[in-house]
């Protein structure tokens, strides 16, 4: 009976390091231009596909503590960016996550996305055709 709960442990064990880093978890967004993070992001899984919400600002002074997508559209227009959903049905594709798009909610527009972990970092890439942009986001450390 111990052989056998050890043999099903290391098959799991095993099947989670052949998976390579996943992107689920909370990871905080780094501005590019002041280095300062902007925002905490819960990427989990749904119904075998992936996303990710906004679960943390860090507003400047003076800033909305609490800002609405103003520049969004769709049924994205006016929601609060705290609780939004930026990330969706992205799909794993080895130890990638693609196919789904990403919400830049400070200036309304939705990327097509790539996720992928890269030295303990989650690099996730915008793009629209041939143009991309990369950001770096870094584990969420409370």
């Amino acid at each position: 009976m111990k052989s056998v709960a050890l043999l099903a442990l290391l098959v799991t064990s095993l099947h989670s390091i052949a998976q390579g880093p996943m992107v689920t978890g909370k990871w905080t967004t780094i501005d590019e231009n002041t280095g300062k993070p902007r925002a905490v992001v819960d990427i989990y899984e749904r119904d075998g596909k992936f996303y990710g919400k906004i679960i943390k600002t860090f507003p400047e002074p003076g800033d909305d503590p609490d800002p609405v997508c103003d520049k969004c559209s769709g049924s994205d227009k006016g929601k609060r960016i705290l609780g939004m959903e930026i990330i969706r049905e992205m799909e794993q594709d080895g130890d990638e996550w693609s196919d789904g798009t990403i919400l830049d909610a400070e200036h309304g527009k939705t990327y097509d996305c790539k996720l992928w972990v890269e030295e303990g970092k989650l690099k996730v890439r915008g793009y629209v055709a041939f143009f991309f942009r990369t950001q770096v986001w870094i584990p969420y450390k409370p």
